[in-house]
């Protein structure tokens, strides 16, 4: 589990709950069906009408990446690509077809396409885009899920100040009732609260974190692309382990260091 997502969570709505206590509101106040019903709802039906079905379904999916904290750890890729050219150099390029069933690159159907490209003699110009037109059409992908996540962030406060509107419009029609009166006013209140919070403590941050493991992810790419066109070159491993290096951050070339180079 990513327990920055579970912490972020628990955190930020446990706050806002245990603030409302403090000052002394029921819990059972928040608890408003009818506001409920207008916000999410009404936030659903607007990213429906903005998305094909398909879209917000493969939203749906990519969910559990934010609960999920998945390794996008670029050492091992770079480490894999140092044993693919060494392989390469020394016995030749077909005798790469070894590595496929490494459970590391058979379970990344990217990389294997790539390394059966290399493997086969494709013109090496031709093996780099056409990774990277797989690279792209991948970020394309992903990119309309951070949308989705990212309009259901948006609609939700609007939402939620349709719904205080239509909280003040029941209070008006009926200001000789108190007990509607006051029914309205929660309920247009509450609709406010549900779309805000909504919005900025679970559509936004999902977005925002599917996005930034999304770039992780697609660094991995770029460093598969580069270490295979090398590879099909003919490079020497330690260029191409140089070069490779160059995508690291401090902290990952400092890991990267302690774990694969040292004693060497």
């Amino acid at each position: 589990m990513d327990i920055t997502t579970i912490l972020g969570l628990v955190i930020g709505i446990g706050a806002i709950l245990l603030g409302a206590t403090l000052e002394g509101l029921p819990l059972t106040t928040i608890l408003q069906p009818t506001a409920a019903m207008i916000v999410f709802g009404g936030t659903f039906g607007a990213t429906l009408l903005q998305f094909p079905l398909n879209f917000i379904i493969n939203a749906l999916k990519m969910i559990p990446r934010v609960l999920i904290s998945k390794s996008v750890d670029p050492g091992p890729i770079i480490q894999k690509i140092q044993d693919l050219s060494k392989t390469s150099r020394k016995e030749g390029l077909l005798k790469l077809e070894a590595h496929l069933e490494d459970p590391e690159i058979k379970a990344d159907p990217y990389f294997a396409r790539g390394v059966r490209m290399v493997m086969d003699g494709t013109e090496i110009t031709k093996v780099r885009e056409a990774l990277e037109v797989e690279a792209h059409y991948i970020e394309e992908e992903e990119g309309v899920v951070y949308k989705v996540f990212e309009s259901m962030g948006g609609y939700a406060p609007t939402i939620g100040i349709l719904g205080a509107v239509l909280g003040l419009i029941h209070v008006m029609s009926n200001m000789g009732d108190p007990g509607k009166l006051a029914e309205g006013i929660a309920t247009a209140f509450v609709a406010t609260v549900y779309g805000v919070g909504s919005a900025n403590l679970v559509y936004l941050p999902i977005g925002g974190k599917l996005k930034l493991k999304g770039r992780g992810e697609a660094k991995l790419r770029e460093i598969i692309v580069d270490g295979l066109v090398g590879i099909g070159q003919g490079e020497n491993p330690g260029m191409i382990e140089e070069r490779l290096l160059g995508f690291l951050n401090e902290a990952e070339r400092v890991k990267y260091e302690q774990t694969y180079r040292k004693g060497k």
